[in-house]
């Protein structure tokens, strides 16, 4: 454990509280102190719900370590069933009441209470939220899924468990709904969606199904492998995000069912729309791809098979998929980064010089400090990325969805290049009026506002002369070097200017080959004419 300004995962027990929201009818009570209670927030703001998550915590206080917090356990796994009545409870500790040591699962089972109660182990120091929800999600299933008959008994077609979205996850919601809808398209009855909408009572049915699709690994698999040795279920291997994955696992679900592969959907809009676009807005762009390994191993077959996307770099931060991650790289030619340290991302990220990002909340931080578009694709992520209206990443409406995500960023983007390349013109310049309006001049009695150093320092960077203040004090890298290589070569204004007048997507890399190329020569000033002798240079 480690102290950060930012995690891509929290500690385990927010994972069985994923799972314990997305469900109905369980309840988790947890040990652990009142500062612990923050992680309501995560569901109540970010995902806008409209009732808290069914969590009861203890929340004892530093002088109740001097007596016995066991007690404290017992009253409150009581009075919460007492309560709320549900029809199964989960008992475990946060991280700070591991340390305590007080044995939730052992406390709850001698209060002898009259439904089923699943003892979590969850390791805080260990392991993070993704393993959390997987072990708790793995757990209630082992607990409650007992033999059942077979509903394609009744000869009415093949039936299928969704197993994986829980709350608080990238899309789950829309994504349980699209594949839901393709798989009875295709004559696929659904028996339960699990964690996400199911009840304790209904993970009670999970082996009538004849198989399980497995829309989230991370989650899902343990669970999925446990059923299918007790219960004899195969599991879909293919994570249906994409035109070409989609494909894969309607052949996948054919072949496990012997129902016959459907049609095309003929709402699907992705591949028309990618041939359509200018390929001068996709074709080798090159993205850098980094988050969830389920969402980063898709989206990077997405960017380079779909898109016509170079895949520069790809990580994830869930290190129990690190395999397949590093396989994938591989594939793409690319060094693989499994951290979740977001220091070291932002370094991979810097070093590639992506023109585009595909990753979370966090590198979308980072690529406002980079000036490189970022298209959120996995979690962690923020409320503007659980949209009200129906937005899968999964299945046909989920690649039209993605086509989206992907353009929009390097589209927008662009326009705001634009905007920033005529700022001076007459038409664009702040004192212009509305062109909509007819107005290009300022209004009457109007005049421009003066320009503040300070707030154009923060959106530009330091002035050149100033840059070249700070590069002159800098002290020397090493004794006895030539004077020409030492000082680092200065842009003059117009240089400064013209520089700006190129994309921002390849403004950094042309930053810094005009440098190396001005240093490599001994040029200390770099003036326009330097600039496009360097990019005539490097273009041969």
């Amino acid at each position: 454990m480690k102290l950060t300004v930012w995690t891509y995962e929290g500690p385990p027990h927010v994972g069985a509280m994923r799972v314990a929201t997305g469900m109905k009818g369980l309840h988790y009570v947890l040990h652990a102190p009142q500062g612990d209670t923050y992680a309501d927030l995560l569901f109540t703001m970010i995902e806008r719900r409209d009732h808290r998550p069914p969590v009861t915590y203890t929340t004892f206080q530093a002088r109740d370590l001097g007596s016995d917090t066991a007690d404290i356990f017992k009253s409150a796994a009581k009075e919460a069933y007492e309560r709320f009545k549900p029809q199964a409870m989960i008992v475990g500790a946060s991280c700070t009441a591991e340390l305590i040591q007080d044995d939730p699962g052992g406390l709850a089972k001698a209060l002898d209470l009259p439904v089923p109660v699943v003892p979590l182990e969850l390791p805080s120091y260990q392991r993070k939220e993704n393993w959390g929800a997987s072990e708790t999600f793995y757990q209630l299933v082992r607990a409650l899924a007992h033999p059942a008959e077979k509903l394609s008994a009744d000869g009415d077609g093949p039936v299928a468990n969704i197993l994986g979205p829980t709350a608080l996850g990238f899309r789950h919601r829309d994504d349980a709904a699209e594949i839901r809808r393709l798989l009875e398209g295709m004559g696929v009855r659904v028996n339960v969606t699990a964690p996400m909408g199911a009840t304790p009572k209904a993970l009670t049915r999970l082996a009538a199904a004849d198989f399980n699709v497995v829309l989230y690994p991370e989650i899902a698999e343990g669970a999925a492998r446990w059923l299918e040795k007790t219960h004899g279920q195969p599991w879909t291997r293919t994570v249906p995000i994409g035109v070409h994955a989609t494909r894969d696992f309607v052949e996948e679900v054919a072949a496990l069912t012997g129902l016959p592969v459907p049609p095309e959907a003929t709402d699907l809009r992705f591949p028309w729309w990618s041939r359509s676009v200018d390929s001068t807005y996709l074709t080798g762009k090159r993205v850098f791809v980094y988050g969830d390994a389920t969402h980063a191993l898709a989206m990077a077959r997405v960017a380079r098979d779909e898109m016509g996307f170079e895949v520069v770099g790809l990580g994830a931060y869930n290190r129990e998929f690190a395999r397949p991650i590093r396989e994938a790289a591989k594939a793409y030619g690319v060094e693989p980064l499994i951290t979740d340290d977001y220091l070291e991302v932002e370094a991979a990220i810097a070093e590639a010089a992506p023109e585009m990002i595909l990753g979370t909340q966090m590198e979308r931080h980072i690529g406002k400090r980079l000036g490189i578009p970022c298209a959120v694709i996995s979690a962690p992520f923020h409320v503007q990325d659980h949209p009200a209206r129906y937005s899968p990443v999964m299945g046909w409406e989920g690649a039209n969805v993605l086509f989206d995500t992907l353009v929009h960023p390097l589209v927008m983007g662009l326009e705001e290049h634009l905007l920033a390349m005529f700022r001076e013109d007459f038409e664009f310049s702040d004192e212009a009026g509305p062109s909509h309006l007819g107005g290009h001049a300022p209004a009457a009695g109007r005049t421009a506002p003066a320009e503040d150093p300070a707030r154009r320092e923060a959106d530009e960077g330091p002035a050149p002369a100033a840059r070249a203040a700070e590069r002159r004090a800098a002290p020397a890298a090493a004794a006895g070097a030539d004077a020409a290589v030492l000082e680092a070569p200065v842009w003059t204004a117009a240089g400064e200017k013209e520089l700006k007048k190129i994309p921002f997507f390849v403004r950094g890399k042309a930053r810094r080959n005009t440098e190396t190329y001005a240093a490599e020569r001994g040029i200390t000033e770099i003036t326009v004419e330097t600039l496009y002798d360097a990019k005539a240079h490097f273009a041969r």
